[in-house]
């Protein structure tokens, strides 16, 4: 990987982050400043633009990591202790509906933001195609803290899981988790746009639309071109804006950038993305010109509920399919 002696300081990276435009940075300089790396919201803007091709993102990881080993294995940074109680041993997993060859994997946000589309998802599956379904955090927030160890001892838990329930394939309804546990996991993943194309299922969404990609994908856009099966017109692709404000558990620190980035989405008027945790955030920052392109693809009608999204989730500990 690429250094910080080979930052050129071109200011490239700085025009595209509001992170290092305001603390007047770039990515060559980021490492004289470990008191602003969780400052960092980890999208990868950056290195979509360095000409050195220098993984900013990477570089924060480390740091991260480092000030963690340093630590005893704890973040130094405060105010993550909910977060880390909730994701590092995932309060509310359950597995006891995975006993069948392939599972969906819903991750944290999607039934947070989502209950009644997930409810409505997981019955439909199970009870044409006899899929099962597995509540449990991918491990991503875990990672993004820096606590490697624990990122490594959650996706081996998720592994023996299962293998021990002799699952073969997993559908991601989210895309962090898709891309983080995608080359990580022995089974196969795929995401819930393949399955719904396999399946003859999911309806079209008509006109041309905006579409705000997550950070995982906005690069390659991978996961959108499985999309676009469900989609009339080529969509018009937000480039400029960041992040939609939780990346890297930056937001408590930086809540001014935060609804700055809401903010300049929001210019672009009506907006659709795939990802629960951006249409959740903006629902919080009050932009609710936004769907979540999988629940109009499966014909629901559900805004983020953000008032309960924690006992949305908690509820899935307890979820039990139908026999």
């Amino acid at each position: 990987m690429k250094s910080k002696e080979d930052c050129i300081h071109c200011g490239l990276c700085r025009k595209h982050c509001s992170f290092l435009e305001k603390y007047k940075l770039d990515i060559g300089q980021i490492e004289e400043r470990e008191d602003l790396i969780y400052h960092c919201f980890l999208c990868g803007k950056c290195t979509e633009v360095c000409p050195q091709n220098i993984d900013g993102r990477e570089i924060i990881l480390r740091m991260r990591q480092k000030q963690v080993k340093e630590n005893q294995g704890k973040v130094k940074e405060k105010g993550y202790a909910m977060l880390i109680k909730e994701k590092k041993d995932y309060l509310f997993r359950n597995y006891q509906n995975a006993t069948v060859k392939s599972v969906l994997f819903t991750g944290c946000n999607f039934p947070s933001f989502y209950p009644a589309t997930t409810k409505y998802l997981i019955e439909k599956l199970q009870k044409e195609k006899g899929i099962g379904v597995v509540f449990d955090c991918c491990g991503k927030p875990i990672a993004e803290l820096g606590l490697k160890e624990q990122e490594e001892r959650i996706i081996a838990e998720i592994e023996q899981k299962l293998c021990r329930e002799g699952v073969e394939e997993v559908i991601m309804l989210c895309p962090n988790c898709y891309f983080f546990l995608k080359s990580r996991l022995k089974v196969k993943v795929v995401s819930i746009y393949e399955k719904l194309k396999e399946f003859g299922r999911g309806e079209k969404i008509e006109g041309k639309i905006n579409v705000f990609p997550p950070c995982p994908d906005r690069e390659k856009q991978t996961l959108l071109e499985e999309i676009k099966v469900f989609l009339t017109e080529p969509p018009n692709v937000i480039q400029d804006a960041q992040c939609c404000g939780l990346g890297g558990c930056a937001g408590k620190n930086e809540p001014d950038l935060v609804d700055n980035m809401v903010e300049n989405i929001r210019k672009s008027g009506k907006v659709y993305t795939y990802c629960a945790s951006c249409s959740g955030n903006f629902a919080r920052k009050g932009y609710t010109d936004t769907d979540n392109l999988l629940v109009k693809i499966l014909s629901r009608e559900e805004k983020p509920d953000t008032a309960k999204s924690i006992v949305n989730r908690m509820k899935m500990k307890y979820w039990r399919e139908e026999s």
